[in-house]
């Protein structure tokens, strides 16, 4: 076993989780036998193994970047019902 009870209590309790008994009990089965499973992996030879970050060979599809100019911005300003100082708009207050 590799957690017991009181340690799965103290997890929930870091996560702000409420568990009854019987959660605790079975969260504390369940989650042994998942840290079971990498203990597992732990036993298998990688030492000739090359690192992965992905198995696909795909690369993203990005493009570059341009600054446009646009006078959108301008525009919109002059479509507003507000008021405009220095530039800007003037909207009323959110809080």
């Amino acid at each position: 076993m590799i957690l017991n009870q009181e340690e799965i209590q103290k997890i929930a309790h870091l996560a702000r989780l409420y568990l009854s008994e019987k959660e605790v009990e079975k969260y504390t089965k369940e989650l042994d036998e998942i840290l079971g499973f990498f203990e597992k992996l732990k036993e298998v030879d990688t030492n000739n193994i090359k690192p992965l970050s992905q198995i696909t060979g795909l690369s993203n599809a990005t493009r570059k970047d341009q600054v446009l100019s646009s006078d959108l911005a301008e525009k919109l300003v002059k479509c507003s019902p507000s008021e405009i100082y220095s530039g800007h708009l003037k909207v009323k207050n959110v809080f």
